[in-house]
């Protein structure tokens, strides 16, 4: 299998994207792998990923269960940075497949007589609902089963449980998988090999190391998982693969148990496989692992965000066509008239002298917004390839790996954003911009570094597989300070030396008076928070399903569409009331303008409680409560930044061009 999520790939996947663009009517395929093929009688070999639960955020290796080992020995397989960073360990497993070799249900192996702490772990692991995740060609094992509400319609989940705990309060474990493979018969090449030999140069590949033209590819893998009773005894003297005769696995019935955990009792495992023709073409194979019910829903969001987006632009329109010319017009007028009629005039121009006056805390608010501007890039260059296709499930962890990458490289647009806004809050004094550089390169990073540290650190306590290995944890640690930290105070020198943005109006230099308020504006710009929150609480509610409960997230074009509109919504709710708080003489408007956009945090913080309280009532364990309360914080704040930056960018343009405007003695 190889992957085309390398370097010397990309003239492939610019060619394929050249070719989808140029013939729209043909089948999508999604970036990622290209078809391995097999000869009938080629030998195919599953593998085994961590234990997952949705009830418990620790994944577990799967072989710290007494399942059955391969005859050579277990062997890591290659994993990605993301694959590490999720918390994946795919390893070698004893399933073995011939292609198109149907078989009876064969032996594995016959453990020895559980230890009273062993059978504990078992049961634990049945209680947490923990499921056994296999991969064959990168595809999961799935799992389909009748749903209790509606028997004619089948549920499918990848995985399945390790076992079972009965009504009668005894535990068994399925140790008999009735698996079936399917496969498609490729008849010469295909127009993705095509591609691939027309930007790499590479021969075609048909079998498995052949050069000939057909061939099978996998492009399904379902299991039915069985408790069985196998007798102990009887099998003793069998070998793995050998043929096993036993009635119950042969009916393979779900519903009926066998095998149960007991304290110095051995577990029989078996499997048999059945290989069934598809007519699923290899470039569909993952549309059921990637089909996402209530596309109704995603276009409900869309169509809701629309609408708020028209009412806030109608609104920002009434303030520039007709509130701001009538304005302009009135003060015009009165320019030629007494000063005495002028000084009784109250609105936005009197704040003139005082409106970019540098706010409280310059350093902290140039650091936050270039933080955020960091976090939008890398949002929305993640999103953009992901809906492109080119962040496929078939390169395991390849989202989390872009995120991160992004990130990096993007501590360029952090260190100039935030110098450019210190030089433009300082009126075009460079003075302190060092410190400016420096601390955005450890502000949000500092933070999520430290979150993921003390998480982490929770996880190799409990001997979980979500633990980054220490080595990986330092090589993120290095690529932090040796790569981030650098391109940001590289971004800071280059905003150092690139001219200010000049206003269009003096500072006085006494501040004026603020008049008092009636309210607090500060309420205004908690309720704000609702606009945005309203454009992507039903998109959310998507992403934490595939976060918390294990859920495939993959309609990225919705994502990339509501991004836009929260972009819009933020920067219309600032302009809004940054227009307020100026007609109030309330010239402090930046950090105001800051947080009018970034207050939806809070509302997805209440969010993720009520989440944590209907969704994930089942959630088991102080540990991952820390875990989702950890991320969740995390998510909550990098999402202030972003939108804080939109609002604050919005904010600063409007006043910009509003003074520009104004006529001033």
């Amino acid at each position: 299998m190889a992957p085309l999520c390398t370097s010397t790939t990309i003239p492939f996947l610019l060619i394929l994207l050249i070719h989808s663009v140029h013939s729209p009517a043909a089948a999508f395929y999604l970036p990622g792998s290209y078809p391995q093929r097999y000869r009938p009688g080629d030998t195919l070999a599953a593998k085994v990923n961590s234990l997952t639960s949705p009830s418990s955020k620790l994944p577990y290796p799967y072989y710290s269960l007494p399942f059955c080992t391969p005859q050579d020995g277990v062997r890591h397989a290659a994993e990605s940075l993301g694959e590490l960073l999720l918390g994946d360990r795919i390893e070698t497993s004893p399933y073995r497949f011939s292609m198109l070799n149907n078989t009876t249900p064969l032996f594995l192996c016959r453990t020895g007589p559980l230890a009273p702490q062993t059978a504990e772990l078992i049961k634990s692991r049945i209680d947490d609902a923990y499921q056994v995740n296999l991969l064959l060609d990168t595809l999961p094992v799935m799992r389909y089963v009748k749903n209790p509400i509606a028997p004619d319609v089948l549920l499918r989940s990848t995985g399945f449980p390790v076992g079972v705990r009965a009504d009668d309060g005894e535990y068994y474990v399925y140790n008999h998988l009735k698996l079936t493979v399917l496969v498609n018969l490729q008849n010469g090449t295909t127009r993705v090999e095509t591609l691939m030999a027309t930007a790499d140069g590479a021969e075609l590949i048909s079998y498995n190391g052949g050069k000939e033209g057909g061939g099978y590819a996998v492009v399904g893998f379902e299991v039915v998982p069985c408790s069985v009773d196998h007798d102990a005894a009887a099998v003793k003297d069998k070998n793995m693969y050998d043929e096993i005769a036993s009635k119950a696995a042969a009916g393979c019935d779900p519903s009926v148990v066998g095998m149960r955990v007991q304290d110095n009792r051995s577990l029989v495992f078996s499997y048999e496989v059945t290989f069934v023709e598809s007519s699923i073409e290899w470039p569909s194979r993952w549309d059921a692992y990637l089909e996402m019910g209530g596309a109704k829903v995603h276009w409900f969001s869309i169509l809701n965000s629309i609408v708020v987006v028209a009412f806030l632009a109608a609104i920002v329109l009434v303030i520039l066509l007709r509130t701001v010319r009538r304005d302009l017009a009135q003060y015009e007028e009165l320019g030629s008239e007494s000063g005495a009629q002028a000084d009784e005039l109250a609105g936005w121009k009197l704040v003139a002298g005082d409106v970019f006056r540098e706010p409280s805390h310059p350093v902290l608010l140039c650091v936050l917004v270039g933080d955020g501007v960091r976090i939008l890039g890398m949002g929305v260059v993640t999103i953009v390839f992901a809906a492109l296709g080119f962040m496929s499930p078939a390169c395991r962890g390849a989202l989390v790996t872009g995120m991160l990458c992004f990130y990096l490289v993007l501590g360029v647009a952090a260190g100039y954003t935030a110098v450019a806004v210190w030089k433009a809050v300082r009126q075009g004094d460079i003075a302190g911009w060092k410190s400016v550089a420096w601390r955005a390169s450890f502000a949000f990073p500092g933070v999520g570094f430290a979150v993921f540290t003390v998480l982490n650190c929770v996880l190799w306590y409990n001997g979980s597989t979500g633990a980054v290995p220490f080595l990986l944890f330092l090589v993120i640690l290095l690529m932090w300070f040796f790569v981030s930290v650098p391109l940001t105070l590289a971004g800071g020198l280059i905003a150092s030396r690139v001219r200010h943005i000049e206003f269009p109006v003096k500072t006085n230099k006494i501040a004026r008076q603020v008049p008092a308020a009636q309210c607090s504006p500060w309420v205004f710009v908690a309720v704000a928070g609702t606009l945005p929150f309203g454009t992507l609480f039903i998109e959310l509610f998507f992403i934490m399903s595939s976060l918390w409960l294990g859920r495939v997230y993959y309609v990225f074009g919705f994502l990339l569409m509501v991004l836009a509109l929260l972009v819009t919504v933020c920067a219309e709710v600032s302009v809004v009331l940054t227009y307020m708080g100026l007609c109030v003489e309330d010239w402090r408007w930046w950090w105001r303008a800051f947080f009018a956009s970034g207050s939806v945090a809070l509302y997805i913080l209440g969010y993720a409680v009520y989440y944590l309280l209907f969704d994930l009532h089942s959630l088991a364990g102080p540990v991952s409560a820390a875990l989702y309360v950890g991320y969740s914080l995390l998510m909550a704040l990098a999402v202030m930044l972003a939108t804080g930056a939109v609002g604050l960018g919005a904010s600063f343009c409007f006043v910009h061009y509003l003074f520009s405007t104004v006529k001033l003695d």
